[in-house]
């Protein structure tokens, strides 16, 4: 493992880059990687860094943002063939015809989605910012795409009139409410907190609906000691790591996204050398794209 490290080292000299890895990446990416985080963090961080090379262990359209957001870098997804089911869920074609049916909505879409979706969209959100982002638009229509579960968690927060589009993240909406009834009969002091790509039922049922980062955040400001963990199972690696006393629990054995599973620390040393899976986006699809996506950076 040393080796491997070392190799990355030298592979990140001799490239000027830098490796990003999203918080559902394997413990063993997250510890190559110079910056670990959500959606957001990462889209954030991948703007202010100066390296030439960003080199991404996360999914395809995370990758598609930071080369819509980075046109002069050139942007590696580790694993070549890591998508993401929820943002193949909808394509420019459907969302144009979304449109047409709701011509004065104003659309927002989540940011797991394509680059054409998003170039589509008005706005670009996260989990993080999904109900302030859409409390600050004027608009009273609001067509939320692909996410079907986010946009009802953000139409509970907002008096927006939040259109729905029936995408969803399989790990999240496979968790049912009989699995939280059984974690809470598990571990009965634990707190629940879960994600709101998670359904309406198992939102209902939590101690707390957050984002990736906002549960990083809150494991470690709360004054308990044990937490259910609703979302990727991976999240509790880092949760561990920052807080070695507290015990956390996974809410489902479904919780595991098989497509953040296929970057290995392997598969990020191959990428570095052969300069492989190159992601780039139409100029005309990636300015349009942009200006969504910029808006999202805007709402702090």
């Amino acid at each position: 493992m040393s080796d491997i490290k070392q190799r990355i080292e030298q592979l990140k000299k001799e490239l000027n880059a830098v490796v990003v890895a999203h918080n559902y990446q394997r413990p063993e990416v997250q510890d190559i990687a110079d910056f670990v985080g959500d959606s957001l963090e990462l889209a954030r961080k991948c703007t202010e860094v100066e390296a030439e090379v960003i080199v991404f262990c996360g999914v395809h359209f995370m990758a598609e943002s930071a080369a819509i957001l980075n046109p002069q870098k050139t942007v590696l997804l580790s694993e070549g063939d890591a998508g993401c089911p929820m943002a193949d869920m909808m394509t420019g074609a459907q969302l144009r015809e979304w449109k047409a049916k709701y011509p004065n909505a104003t659309v927002v879409c989540y940011i797991n989605s394509t680059a054409e979706v998003k170039s589509e969209s008005d706005y670009c959100c996260t989990s993080a910012n999904a109900v302030k982002l859409t409390e600050s638009i004027p608009d009273k229509d609001i067509l939320f795409v692909p996410d079907k579960n986010l946009a009802h968690y953000v139409s509970t927060k907002t008096d927006k009139n939040v259109i729905l589009y029936p995408g969803c993240c399989p790990p999240h909406d496979r968790v049912t409410p009989g699995q939280v009834a059984q974690a809470r009969k598990n571990y009965p002091d634990a707190e629940l907190v879960v994600h709101p790509e998670c359904r309406p039922e198992v939102v209902a049922l939590a101690d707390a609906v957050l984002s990736t980062s906002q549960m990083i955040r809150h494991v470690k400001e709360s004054s308990n000691d044990t937490f259910i963990i609703g979302t990727e199972q991976e999240l509790m690696y880092r949760m561990k790591k920052d807080n070695p006393n507290k015990t956390f629990y996974v809410l489902s054995p479904s919780l595991i996204c098989p497509n953040m599973k296929k970057t290995t620390i392997n598969s990020v040393v191959k990428t570095m050398e052969l300069k492989r899976n190159v992601v780039t986006v139409p100029e005309d699809i990636r300015i349009k794209a942009k200006r969504s996506l910029d808006r999202m950076l805007a709402v702090v």
